[in-house]
């Protein structure tokens, strides 16, 4: 397949290893679990908990917002709990599992915080259709992206945003590319390829599909009108 050929040679050439481009991040936006006695001898194991400063997308009486953690607590019951600020200003007392995505803010970020949580904001709002403007993803490369997934029999066939933006383009994601990317694969026509992987709710990967899978959910997506037109019919 040319196609296939010519993206797995830029890989190569750059000196990008795919096989790395599968393995899910470890988790280092978490704090360190703790334990806390309950009473009569019991104890509690605390969850993990975010960071205070991370940047969340949220969900509050089913609305999506994306704000920055300013407080974090555990509950007797050993829950995490968030105060959370919003980009508008408002403030929030969320439980853990209303978090959908984590975005830790690094050294290299703290200086432009503002500026981050400002196109963080963007991000949010933005269709399938500017996600892949601004990543310069195409659903000819995303489809690409999958068929490097499930060719590759030493991978677990998983990928998050991070890793998508690193496979298709050869160089590391920033946070906001990794956040776009990973809503990016949340999309209806993403779905054709992967599904999501979800950890205590949260979606935290995407495993590729099985070929036959994709043929049945590509059919489905396009014989809907309002698919009929879309690029990835073509491909």
């Amino acid at each position: 397949m040319i196609r296939y050929a010519t993206i797995a040679s830029v890989l190569v050439l750059s000196g990008f290893s795919p096989a790395n481009a599968f393995v899910i991040p470890s988790k280092t936006t978490f704090t360190s679990a703790l334990c806390a006695s309950k009473g009569d001898g019991d104890e509690v194991v605390q969850q993990k908990a975010l960071t205070v400063g991370t940047l969340v997308e949220f969900e509050e009486k089913k609305r999506t917002h994306v704000g920055k953690i300013t407080a974090s607590e555990h509950k007797s019951n050993g829950g995490a709990r968030y105060s959370v600020q919003d980009h508008d200003g408002h403030k929030f007392d969320i439980p853990d599992k209303a978090v959908h995505y984590a975005m830790p803010i690094t050294p290299d970020n703290e200086r432009k915080v503002a500026a981050l949580f400002d196109e963080f904001a963007v991000a949010l709002e933005e269709g399938p259709s500017d996600l892949r403007k601004d990543l310069d993803i195409s659903p000819e490369l995303l489809q690409m992206a999958w068929e490097e997934a499930i060719e590759d029999e030493d991978s677990s066939h998983e990928i998050t945003g991070k890793s998508l933006v690193e496979l298709i383009h050869a160089h590391s994601a920033s946070a906001l590319d990794a956040y776009k990317a990973w809503r990016l694969l949340r999309t209806e026509s993403s779905h054709i390829f992967f599904k999501e992987i979800k950890s205590h709710g949260r979606v935290v990967a995407f495993k590729a599909k099985t070929t036959k899978a994709v043929e049945n959910a590509k059919r489905a997506f396009c014989t809907k009108a309002e698919n009929a037109e879309e690029d990835l019919c073509f491909v």
